[in-house]
């Protein structure tokens, strides 16, 4: 044989024997040079610096060459979302992007975004995630498969001032039935001129009000798939009564967010329920006199989750990268960052037990309240039913224009037929 030809025999056995070397080691050779578009919004200007600085980070750190764009689109009352179903129509937009989960059904029933399942079956901190968590995202979908990647969320509790429920003598409550208990001891004249002055509860009956009234429908036992039930309509019963006892203030029917957190400030009620968003200026307030706990149970347990996620698109062409990407955000040194600087409640637990979160009584309650945290059915009526029918039924049935067994009904069919 040759010179030649035998060089190019050994040269040929080397890379053989280095390919049979890579399958034996079942590693798959890092990812190079690969760019991933991400899409966002943001709420002010120095949430794109820490956006942008977390890319930065992620591109110097993953350490398989990839990199990722993040481009700031603005949120536009929600048009951001439908630029973003634009341009996947068109064949463009982004590999991955921020979501809101309302958004899921339009994406996902075109076809739009990259099934997830596989991934997170697979990765190695996918216990890091409450299972209850995955499970909005695949009601999200109404699907059984995972189209969402958890990132943040805003998790409601009830705040309350401990002064007031030192002078009522009672504790946090611990179960729904204390809760009752609570709202009725808390409602109390104060000044003794024989007028009430402090409401146990700071009801929202107006638009919105439906989130903190979701808890009382499944706290017996009820669900948001069938408001009918007799469960469910005991649910609605109480909230009633903590309105014509009056252990409400007697604007319940109107009040909407504005209302019920300017009652809370001025004392007109002894607890209400939102979430961390509102803490900064309840502190600067009250200082130590205000604090917060999770929506107790009782048969059943929920509050409302507002959330911000990510997702990967069906398009992106380096879906193992991109999943890096989304990975970093969820559980990595993204989740850390994002949620340390804006505030949002981590979906890591990992995350969830520095000190920055344990430390502070409104992102602890948040963080108690994740495991049974939920939204309501994402539906071709949701967006009209939350904001005119359910306050509509709502006002009618707490001013006794109707009962809680037609309310119900009521509801039922304005979000169902």
């Amino acid at each position: 044989m040759k010179k030649t030809q035998i060089s190019i025999v050994l040269v040929v056995c080397a890379l053989c024997a280095s390919v049979l070397v890579l399958g034996c080691s079942g590693k798959k050779p890092a990812t190079q040079d690969v760019t991933i578009k991400h899409w966002f919004w943001a709420d002010n200007p120095r949430y794109v610096g820490i956006m942008q600085d977390m890319a930065a980070d992620f591109n110097a750190t993953n350490g398989k060459g990839i990199t990722v764009v993040a481009e700031e689109y603005p949120w536009e009352g929600g048009k951001y979302s439908e630029n973003l179903f634009t341009a996947a129509m068109g064949g463009g937009g982004p590999d991955t992007a921020s979501w809101k989960l309302t958004a899921t059904p339009l994406f996902t029933n075109n076809k739009l975004l990259a099934n997830l399942d596989s991934f997170i079956d697979s990765w190695d901190d996918k216990e890091l995630i409450e299972d209850s968590l995955y499970q909005t995202m695949r009601e999200a979908s109404g699907t059984n498969s995972i189209y969402v990647m958890p990132w943040n969320v805003q998790v409601l509790y009830v705040y309350y001032r401990p002064s007031m429920f030192q002078a009522a003598g009672i504790g946090v409550p611990a179960t729904y039935e204390e809760f009752l208990d609570a709202c009725k001891k808390l409602t109390r004249d104060t000044d003794g001129d024989g007028k009430i002055d402090v409401y146990g509860f700071g009801m929202r009956g107006a638009a919105g009000g439906q989130e903190p009234w979701g808890s009382f429908i499944q706290a017996r036992g009820g669900n948001f798939q069938d408001f009918t039930s007799p469960q469910a309509v005991q649910g609605m019963k109480d909230f009633i009564s903590l309105f014509t006892n009056g252990y409400a203030p007697p604007t319940a029917p109107a009040d909407g967010f504005s209302q019920i957190i300017s009652n809370f400030k001025s004392g007109i009620a002894a607890m209400t329920v939102h979430h961390t968003g509102s803490s900064g200026e309840m502190m600067d307030l009250f200082g130590d006199d205000v604090s917060a706990f999770a929506f107790p149970g009782g048969a059943g347990r929920w509050t409302s989750m507002g959330d911000t996620e990510n997702v990967m698109f069906e398009s992106c062409k380096n879906k193992e990268a991109a999943f890096e990407w989304l990975a970093y955000l969820a559980t990595g040194k993204g989740q850390e960052t994002w949620c340390t600087e804006t505030g949002n409640v981590p979906v890591s637990k990992k995350v969830q037990q520095l000190p920055f979160f344990q430390d502070n009584r409104f992102m602890k309650a948040s963080i108690d309240g994740q495991p049974f945290a939920g939204i309501f059915p994402i539906l071709p009526k949701t967006t009209e039913w939350i904001s005119v029918i359910w306050p509509n039924t709502v006002a009618a049935a707490l001013t006794g224009k109707t009962t809680a067994e037609d309310a119900m009904a009521a509801l039922q069919k304005g979000l169902y037929e």
